[in-house]
């Protein structure tokens, strides 16, 4: 089974999990209704991995690795890598060269964030803040039209960049999201929401062109 579709997955809060009060929680959690098939594997290229030379760990069930610390303690309890020295450029070649795994029945998921400044997050239910709103719109508007070499160059193109992320380690997932679905894709917004005041939940499917 050929597989058309790749994922780029906002994943929020460390407590997404969790709570329900999160508006992305409901989202991921029926996530089996969006992909109901079982595939041959899983490949995730998160953000929450960053290695100097492409790194893969295989495993049947993967032990989880914390790197953060003051959460509830049931998070205890309960991937690709990817180079926050290189730009988004390389992270979509990276893409080009996984998507040949569609075709072996592989999913592919991206997992990062579409905005992600730790230092700017206000109280749950606060009012989105203006910069996070003005690059939230340009990368949604941007997806959609298909204009992936400015999302590449986003640094340059991207109004509030370096205020939406500080550190591109949870944006470079989208990059192999776009560069595994191909030449031509198409874009969609597949879910969206806010929390905290700056944490954009945006997350999006990348539907590959028909030969």
């Amino acid at each position: 089974m050929a597989l058309k579709d790749t994922f780029f997955i906002s994943h929020g809060s460390s407590t997404i999990s969790i709570d329900d009060s999160i508006p992305a929680w409901e989202f991921l959690t029926s996530w089996k209704e969006v992909l109901p098939q079982r595939f041959s594997s899983i490949l995730v290229i998160s953000g929450h991995w960053d290695t100097d030379v492409p790194t893969v760990n295989v495993v049947d069930h993967n032990k989880t690795i914390y790197d953060y610390y003051g959460f509830p303690k049931v998070m205890y309890k309960c991937a690709s890598s990817q180079f926050h020295h290189r730009d988004g450029t390389y992270h979509y070649n990276l893409g080009k060269v996984l998507a040949p795994l569609k075709d072996q029945d592989v999913l592919i998921i991206r997992s990062g964030s579409a905005l992600h400044n730790l230092r700017a997050i206000g109280p749950r239910n606060s009012p989105t803040a203006p910069w996070a709103l003005a690059f939230d719109s340009w990368l949604k508007n941007s997806l959609i039209e298909g204009r992936y070499e400015e999302v590449n160059k986003f640094d340059e193109k991207a109004p509030y960049a370096k205020l939406a992320h500080p550190w591109p380690d949870h944006f470079f997932p989208l990059h192999v999201a776009m560069g595994a679905a191909g030449e031509n894709s198409k874009a969609k917004i597949v879910h969206h929401s806010w929390d905290a005041g700056s944490i954009s939940c945006a997350s999006f499917g990348f539907t590959a062109a028909t030969s």
